[in-house]
């Protein structure tokens, strides 16, 4: 695979596996219905680590503009391929959705609220407060980026294993700062499957939130860039 079609595949698996269970869990008439954070935060996880391990040896598994920015600001990624992984990342994103809405048409068909509708395509916080809704995203990606520039692969590889300990990394943040925004920690997982929302001929959707929208693009930025300076003072 070419890095732009591993980046695009291995994102849109996350999105699906990730975005699915958000829709098992918040869609009516679905049997993992109210089933709460922590199957939300495992269904991510495990999303992350089949993405990851699809598209590690062709592109190093980015699936995240932050990390992709965050590896570029360290000199450890070309500058010059950055657009590309974003737009496959972006791209991936979107089709990813488009999937689960496919897998889960007749659920969004039989859930009244619009609200529940957009979770499953994006985040929104607990409790609307700008300021605390940026300081919560930036948080949670400086500790996704930092954590995964720490994260060494094994010299013994054991194949798709390696991409085990990211997914671990995802969950803990999930299970301990998801519950403020929803932990987007990646601009391309809440904007790609947020511009879905809005062109989807989804029966009874509402808002797309857009007021919101601009805080899990530009805070995980944010938070990346921090993880890549205080990664550089400590090495």
């Amino acid at each position: 695979m070419t890095p732009f079609i591993a980046e695009l595949t291995g994102t849109a698996v996350l999105i699906l596996l990730g975005n699915g269970v958000v829709a098992n869990v918040v869609l009516n008439k679905t049997y993992g219905n109210n089933g709460g954070l922590i199957v939300i935060a495992f269904g991510w996880a495990i999303g992350v680590f089949t993405g990851v391990f699809i598209s590690a040896s062709s592109s190093g598994a980015h699936l995240n503009p932050a990390i992709t920015i965050g590896l570029a600001a360290l000199g450890k990624f070309d500058w010059a391929l950055v657009p590309t992984y974003i737009a496959a990342q972006l791209l991936g994103a979107m089709i990813g959705s488009g999937l689960v809405w496919v897998a889960y048409r007749t659920h969004f068909e039989a859930t009244p609220n619009p609200a529940s509708k957009l979770a499953v395509f994006c985040t929104s916080p607990a409790i609307a407060s700008p300021v605390d809704n940026v300081f919560s995203e930036i948080i949670g990606t400086f500790v996704l980026v930092l954590g995964a520039l720490f994260l060494v692969a094994s010299k013994n590889s054991l194949g798709s294993l390696d991409a085990l300990p990211v997914a671990l990394l995802v969950l803990g943040i999930g299970l301990s700062l998801g519950g403020t925004t929803g932990y987007a920690i990646n601009p391309a997982r809440d904007l790609g499957p947020r511009i879905m929302h809005a062109i989807l001929p989804i029966k009874g959707k509402g808002s797309n939130n857009w007021k919101y929208g601009w805080v899990p693009v530009i805070a995980p930025i944010i938070g990346s860039l921090l993880a890549a300076l205080c990664y550089h003072f400590i090495n």
